[in-house]
C-alpha cells in the first residue's frame, strides 16, 4: 500500500516523499492519518537531524517520517491484538513510549513507518505493547491531534509540587485555590495551559498572564475573557511586560504575596530571573519551554531557595495518563484545543513548515494530510474568500465560532478541499 510522507534525512533536508508500505505483519496495526499539528520539537529534530537525541544516526539512509501529534483512523489489525483494536476506530498515539533500554524513540522521531506527516502508517507493536494506542470519541480530528501538547500542559501541572513546613510529604499539582502565573502565556501552548488552569480539575484564585506582544495579548483575551475567567471563581490578568518593571507589576496583582506556581513559556533566561523573584514562600517555578541549545543558563536566587523554600522543576511531555486526561476532557467538550490553532494546510505545505517554523508568526499549524493546501492563517479565510468560494465558506464558519477552527470547519474543508496527489492506494 503506498503513502506519501515527509521524511527527514539529516540536517535541514526534509522531502515530501512517495513510497509503498510492506504488509503488516500479524504484531502491527495499518492506519489512516487525518490531521497532524506541528511541533516545535519537530523543527527542532529537522534542523538538527541526527544530531538529536531521538534521531536515528543511520537517517541518511533510512530516513523517518516527522510529526508526533496526530490523528486518523485505524485501517487493519494484526492478529495479535484483534481482541482489542477494531478498523474504523479513531485513535491517537503518546509518542513518549519509553519503551525499556530504548527511551529515546518515539513516533515521529525515531521510526520508518509511523509518524503524524504522512497519509497512511503502519504502527509497530512497540506503541500497543506500551499502551500508547489511545482510542478517541471526539467530535474532530484535530482535538486529539491536539491531545499530544494538551498533555504536556497537563503534565507541567501535575510535575509541580509543594509541601508543608516541618513536614517532608510533597504534594504534586498546581496549588487549588492559589497564585498562578504564566510568563509568555499569549502563545498556543500558554494558551492551552489558560484554557486548563480555567476549565480542568483545579482551578487557581488568581492567574496572571504575561507576554511582550499586545496582539497576542488581545487574542488570549478574546478567547478567555477576564470576565467569564470570575465567574468561574478565577481573577484573570493579563500584563504586558514589553516595558517598566515587570516583577513589580507581576506582583502588584498579588498584593505582594508572591505566587505558588510559576510557569516559564518561552527559552529566555530573563524569563527565569523574573519567575524566581516573583515565588512566594514554598513557591514552585516550572521551565516549561525546551531550549534548543543545551548551553543554557540563567540566574536564580539561592537565599530564596533556602529561606523561602524556593523550588525548581522541569517538563518535557506528559505521559500516558496525562493524554488519556487530555483526550477525556476534549472528548466532553471541557477543553477546547482550537485556541492554539493559528493556522490549516495539507501535507504538502509540511516541509516548508516545519523548516521555518520560529518564523511564522501565531500558534500551531494544523495540517491535514490527505489534501493539498498552502499553509494559510484563519486571519486570511476572509481575503482569499474573495476569490475561492472554500475559503468563504470557512471564513464564515469560523468568524461564527469567535474566530476559532472547528469540527464544522475540519468537516467543511475535508469534504470540499483538493486531494493530495501521489498517496492513492
Amino acid at each position: 500500500m503506498k503513502t506519501l510522507a515527509v521524511r527527514l534525512y539529516g540536517r535541514n533536508d526534509l522531502r515530501l516523499d512517495s513510497f509503498e508500505l510492506p504488509r503488516i505483519k500479524d504484531d502491527e496495526i495499518l492506519a489512516d492519518i487525518v490531521s497532524d499539528s506541528i511541533c516545535m520539537s519537530s523543527h527542532k529534530a529537522a534542523i538538527q537531524g541526527e544530531d538529536h537525541k531521538r534521531v536515528p544516526s543511520d537517517v541518511a539512509k533510512n530516513p523517518i517520517i516527522i510529526g508526533h501529534e496526530f490523528c486518523g483512523t485505524i485501517l487493519e489489525v494484526g492478529a495479535r491484538w484483534k481482541e482489542k483494536f477494531q478498523p474504523g476506530r479513531r485513535y491517537s498515539i503518546q509518542p513518549a513510549m519509553n519503551v525499556p533500554g530504548r527511551e529515546l524513540e518515539a513516533p515521529g522521531y525515531s521510526f520508518r513507518t509511523i509518524g503524524g506527516a504522512a497519509t497512511r502508517i503502519i504502527i509497530p507493536r512497540e506503541v500497543m505493547e506500551m499502551d500508547c494506542l489511545l482510542p478517541y470519541d471526539g467530535d474532530a480530528f484535530f482535538k486529539a491531534s491536539l491531545s499530544e501538547p494538551v498533555s504536556c500542559i497537563i503534565g507541567g501541572c501535575n510535575t509541580q509540587y509543594h509541601y508543608k513546613l516541618g513536614e517532608y510529604t510533597h504534594t504534586s499539582g498546581i496549588v487549588a485555590g492559589g497564585r498562578m502565573a504564566i510568563l509568555a502565556g499569549a502563545g498556543p501552548m500558554g494558551l492551552g495551559a489558560i484554557d486548563y488552569a480555567l476549565n480542568g480539575p483545579r482551578q487557581p484564585s488568581v492567574l496572571v498572564v504575561t507576554d511582550i506582544d499586545n496582539a497576542r495579548l488581545s487574542r488570549a483575551e478574546s478567547v478567555f475573557s477576564v470576565g467569564e475567567a470570575r465567574r468561574r471563581g478565577v481573577e484573570l490578568k493579563y500584563l504586558n511586560t514589553a516595558s517598566g518593571d515587570a516583577v513589580a507589576a507581576m506582583m502588584g496583582c498579588v498584593g505582594g504575596a508572591g505566587y505558588d506556581d510559576v510557569f516559564v513559556y518561552a527559552p529566555v533566561p530573563a524569563l527565569i530571573e523574573q519567575a524566581s523573584r516573583i515565588l512566594g514562600f514554598n513557591g514552585c517555578l516550572n521551565f516549561f519551554a525546551g531550549p534548543s541549545k543545551k548551553e543554557f543558563f540563567a540566574s536564580i536566587n539561592f537565599y530564596d531557595v533556602h529561606y523561602m523554600g524556593h523550588h525548581v522543576v522541569g517538563s518535557s511531555g506528559g505521559n500516558t495518563a496525562d493524554m488519556r486526561e487530555a483526550l477525556d476532557l476534549m472528548g466532553r467538550n471541557k477543553l477546547n484545543p482550537a485556541v492554539m490553532i493559528t493556522h490549516v494546510g495539507g501535507l504538502d505545505c509540511v516541509v516548508e513548515t516545519t523548516l521555518n517554523l520560529p518564523k511564522i508568526p501565531g500558534g500551531k499549524k494544523l495540517v491535514y494530510t490527505n489534501i493539498s493546501m498552502p499553509l494559510t492563517a484563519l486571519d486570511d479565510l476572509p481575503k482569499l474568500g474573495e476569490t475561492d468560494p472554500v475559503m468563504a465558506e470557512l471564513a464564515a464558519i469560523t468568524k461564527a465560532n469567535n474566530g476559532l477552527w472547528s469540527a464544522e470547519a475540519e468537516k467543511y474543508l475535508l469534504a470540499h478541499a483538493k486531494p493530495i496527489a501521489g498517496a492513492a492506494a
